[in-house]
């Protein structure tokens, strides 16, 4: 079943087409998604009660390394298939470039939804959906953080 809300960019249009034709306000988020955690859970949570069905573009690999080095820690498939068997997720869907214009092109939202970090003038895409808006984040938690006090663990187990 997750499986089959992965759909390719070149599909995205056609399968959303048919759910507005129903009425269907589509709400599109983006992110890299790497190491999955609550803060993930509760923003993507929020998203979804904006309208019927939630997009989330997904960075690539290549997309993540070039905007977050070293990254990311969990490859795009396993990212994909993770964020795909979220309940308040409907499509996941893959994007190289290093921000999903091209994406939001496709599919053409009624909401675009970034983090509260972002203000609301700089959002990708914002000229092509009907409305932006922004989610507040879980405060303390963050996949950096995560990553940062996996290392810091190692480090005091190397000074041990």
């Amino acid at each position: 079943m997750a499986q089959n809300k992965i759909v390719a960019q070149e599909k995205i249009k056609d399968e959303l087409t048919v759910l507005k034709n129903q009425g269907k306000r589509i709400v599109f988020t983006n992110g890299c998604f790497d190491l999955i955690h609550v803060g993930h859970v509760r923003y993507l949570s929020e998203a979804k009660k904006l309208g019927d069905i939630l997009v989330v573009g997904l960075n690539s690999d290549k997309s993540v390394s070039s905007i977050k080095p070293g990254r990311p820690i969990t490859p795009e498939v396993q990212r994909a298939e993770v964020l795909a068997a979220l309940q308040m997720v409907d499509y996941v869907v893959l994007f190289h470039e290093d921000t999903p214009y091209e994406l939001i092109g496709k599919v053409r939202p009624d909401i675009l939804v970034k983090g509260a970090d972002w203000n609301v003038d700089d959002i990708v895409g914002k000229d092509i959906a009907k409305e932006t808006r922004t989610i507040s984040f879980v405060e303390g938690i963050s996949t950096t953080q995560i990553i940062d006090k996996i290392k810091k663990l190692g480090d005091s187990e190397k000074s041990s």
